[in-house]
């Protein structure tokens, strides 16, 4: 579980940490005093939970975690405060938890145990994988998952978005280079991706997550614990983080995902 913590009060944000790491000793948690880079390190690190103190000079706690709602719909707001009087709004969010300063070990033991959105990862799975919002791809101890180019990882969404179904080099390359035509450069350069995608995936441990045959691909639905298929088997914390933003950093993900939409 990987939880981040935010004051920008020096002494509230030590007492703050200490109570977290007090609670969840086997967690990853980091402390910030600064909005903008609590927010930076969701994007690039995820984050389970996160901690929020709402009064705060400039961007307060409420609106900086509708940003953080829009890196990650399923990520647990808890928020931390001296001031009840922003409790209304705060809920108005669906925030896991609203905690009254002094914060204590045994509120943020209860506050974790009864979360919005449970951290209940598949015991099999070697994956984590997000589609709601931004796509990304997590290693079971939070860290994200790196993939040495960018349109290797589109591909890796694909195939995610496929669950299971075999996927020629041609398919692919239709999907990430559209109206391109498909000639003997093309299918070398998407076989060089998917090599790249599968060198990233082995250098992880996980390439067990994709089965490779002749000029197919598909990824293995058991190995992954996905939102999207969460969604589409109606877990309800699943359905409730939908809003309406599938893997929005590529074009082609909303065509794809129309049928979907109405759920």
């Amino acid at each position: 579980m990987r939880i981040l913590c935010l004051d920008d009060e020096p002494l509230a944000l030590k007492m703050l940490e200490a109570a977290v790491r007090e609670a969840k000793s086997d967690a990853e948690v980091t402390a910030f005093r600064k909005q903008a880079d609590l927010l930076e390190d969701a994007k690039q690190n995820g984050c389970d939970v996160a901690f929020l103190d709402i009064h705060m000079r400039g961007m307060n706690g409420v609106e900086l975690a509708k940003k953080l709602k829009e890196v990650n719909p399923t990520m647990n707001i808890i928020f931390v405060t001296g001031f009840s009087e922003y409790a209304g709004e705060a809920m108005k969010l669906h925030a896991s938890g609203y905690i009254m300063k002094p914060v204590t070990a045994e509120e943020v033991e209860q506050e974790l145990s009864d979360l919005r959105f449970p951290i209940e990862p598949k015991s099999n799975a070697l994956l984590r994988v997000q589609c709601f919002g931004n796509f990304d791809v997590f290693l079971p101890g939070g860290e994200r998952m790196r993939f040495e180019r960018s349109r290797s990882k589109e591909i890796f969404a694909y195939l995610v978005h496929k669950q299971g179904s075999a996927c020629t080099t041609k398919e692919i390359a239709a999907v990430l280079f559209e109206d391109e035509p498909y000639d003997k450069k093309q299918q070398n350069y998407v076989q060089q991706l998917i090599a790249s995608m599968m060198k990233s995936l082995k250098a992880a441990g996980v390439e067990a997550t994709v089965s490779k045959g002749f000029n197919s691909l598909a990824v293995n639905p058991d190995t992954l614990d996905c939102d999207y298929y969460r969604f589409k088997e109606l877990d309800a914390g699943a359905v409730n983080a939908y809003q309406n933003e599938y893997m929005s950093q590529y074009y082609w993900a909303d065509f794809l995902y129309d049928n979907y939409s109405d759920y």
